[in-house]
């Protein structure tokens, strides 16, 4: 049984569609993103241990505090978010740490990983969106450029 929206949306169904759509992978990928960088906050061992660990708590902060405005940003066109684990689990595209220790070369390398694939899926997602909504393809750069800068900062950590 479909619920109509609680929340009316100033955006046509079609735009909001699209929209909710990005906003709800976007908010999917963030909260993984989260949960990566905690698992290896958690789990990090070697020599720059320190630095990683204080990096990865930034990265979890970042992708918490986006996925709530991303999250807030989809209630205000009239989309229910779901932000359960189990919707993470089952539709997040993110590839995932393994279990375990992780040695601080690894978590670089999968962070590089996963930050490539949250921007990949943002950038495909802006042209779509801008038509559909531009206050929504204006988080989208916004966060993007977050995500750029926070990749840019594990790529440089191998390149010693």
């Amino acid at each position: 049984m479909s619920v109509p929206p609680v929340i009316s949306s100033p955006l046509s169904d079609s735009a909001r569609a699209v929209a909710g759509s990005a906003l709800q992978a976007t908010l999917v990928d963030l909260l993984d993103l989260a949960l990566t960088a905690k698992q290896a906050h958690w789990n990090l061992y070697g020599p720059r241990f320190r630095s990683l660990h204080v990096q990865l708590d930034e990265v979890a902060t970042t992708a918490r505090n986006f996925s709530d405005t991303v999250a807030e940003r989809a209630v205000a066109l009239g989309v229910a978010p779901d932000g359960r684990a189990a919707t993470i689990a089952a539709t997040s595209a993110l590839p995932s740490v393994p279990q375990g220790w992780l040695e601080d070369r690894a978590v670089v390398n999968a962070l590089v990983d996963t930050f490539a694939t949250v921007i990949r899926r943002r950038r495909e997602r802006i042209g779509a969106t801008g038509e559909a909504d531009a206050v929504t393809e204006d988080l989208l750069i916004g966060l993007i450029a977050e995500l750029e800068k926070q990749s840019w900062m594990f790529q440089v950590e191998n390149r010693a």
